[in-house]
């Protein structure tokens, strides 16, 4: 066989990738397999002198040069088209199709660690270190660098009241009521310049613009108003500088860990699109309310809205694993699913036994006849509404028990 020219094997997977409308070159084979990226194919053994024959074709060849040519384009880094991999990988498997393998979690992790030193959150962390020493000019430098690079973002107002105006036929509200996501530009500073010289007003803007726990500006005030008299569990802030470095938690996983996350990320994404869904009127069910009851319960809703993203771009589901290595999440994440195994007829009302097909029609019916009495469902402009749950009902795939 002269020098260069693709082996029966490659041959092999691209006409079967060609019958699927998907162009893959030999070169590229070859390519993917220096980078890592692609196994290679599994021989056999002829005997001694007698060289080595690939009997058969891995499917996890074909599937994962698939995967590759689906999400690498001309001129793209391949390390994005590897977290995009990893994410599809981590979905459930659609009737009919093949299942995506993984890919190697080698390459996951740099590509990892390779975005998230180059996210927003990162830059302005070493932005804000770099000028630490220079006093208010510095601050002043920090926070006009972060009006810039950071997107304005309230929260999305609370489906419960989305669904009642909508029943009523009233006005819905367009978002939430809280803290500027870009209060949260304190506690950059905070790691910069310390937790003393931003101040405790500025450090609870931040805390509740993060969403955690569902606690007001005035509530974190009290908190760490409480730990400075020394009336409460002190603040360590340590740890605050532990967590600052985003592409740590990434760093300090097992490889298993990253698989984890993304299983608590997609599953979280799930839940909260349910709960997202409430407001445009999903057919309410028992199991449906006792999820939303847990997630209320643990003050997660307003977290979860601003961590989630339906359908991210690699850099938004790089920060959003990341968070999810966190014990937090993960607990969160089995409490709902602890819950969903103990009722999981989320699409079944009672009464009724058509089952899945019944609930949505059910919905279908319910959305026509709301069009039809000449309600509206209107809202403000979005910069990326692909990004909201709200906008994109048909992405939502509920997670499963087990």
């Amino acid at each position: 066989m002269a020098r260069g020219a693709p082996s029966p094997a490659d041959q092999q997977v691209i006409r079967e990738l060609g019958g699927r409308g998907v162009v893959v070159t030999a070169s590229q084979l070859e390519g993917w397999r220096r980078a890592g990226l692609l196994p290679r194919h599994r021989r056999r053994g002829l005997g001694r002198g007698r060289g080595s024959v690939v009997d058969t074709v891995d499917r996890v060849v074909v599937e994962s040069a698939a995967a590759l040519a689906r999400h690498l384009r001309q001129g793209r880094d391949r390390r994005l088209a590897v977290l995009e991999w990893f994410a599809e990988a981590g979905l459930p498997v659609r009737p009919g199709a093949a299942p995506v393998p993984e890919p190697p979690i080698g390459a996951v992790r740099d590509a990892l660690v390779w975005v998230l030193e180059r996210s927003v959150s990162q830059r302005l962390v070493a932005f804000a270190r770099s000028v630490a020493g220079a006093g208010e000019e510095g601050q002043d430098a920090l926070y006009e660098v972060a009006g810039r690079l950071m997107k304005p973002y309230r929260g999305a107002a609370n489906p419960a009241l989305v669904r009642a105006a909508l029943e009523a036929g009233g006005d819905v509200p367009v978002e939430a009521e809280g803290p500027d996501s870009r209060s949260m530009v304190h506690l950059v500073a905070a790691i910069g310049f310390g937790a003393q010289e931003v101040g405790a007003d500025a450090l609870a803007q931040a805390l509740a613009a993060s969403g955690m726990f569902d606690l007001t500006v005035e509530d974190w005030a009290q908190a760490l108003g409480k730990a400075e008299r020394g009336e409460g569990p002190p603040v360590d802030w340590g740890l605050l500088q532990q967590h600052a470095d985003t592409a740590g938690p990434v760093r300090r996983a097992s490889d298993e860990g990253l698989v984890r996350a993304r299983e608590v990320l997609v599953g979280l994404r799930g839940f909260y699109g349910l709960y997202m869904l409430h407001g445009l009127l999903l057919p309410d069910t028992p199991a449906q309310a006792a999820l939303r009851q847990r997630i209320d319960a643990w003050g997660m809703f307003a977290f979860l809205d601003h961590m989630i993203a339906i359908s991210p771009s690699p850099v938004q589901f790089a920060e959003s694993l990341a968070m999810c290595t966190e014990p937090l999440l993960d607990s969160l994440y089995e409490t709902l699913m602890e819950q969903l195994g103990e009722d999981p007829g989320i699409f079944s009302l009672p009464g009724d036994d058509t089952g899945p097909v019944g609930f949505g029609e059910t919905w279908m019916r319910t959305v026509r006849e709301l069009s039809a009495s000449g309600g509206a469902m209107s809202g403000g402009e979005d910069d990326d509404p692909g990004e909201r749950a709200s906008g994109q009902p048909d992405d939502v795939v509920a997670p499963q028990p087990g």
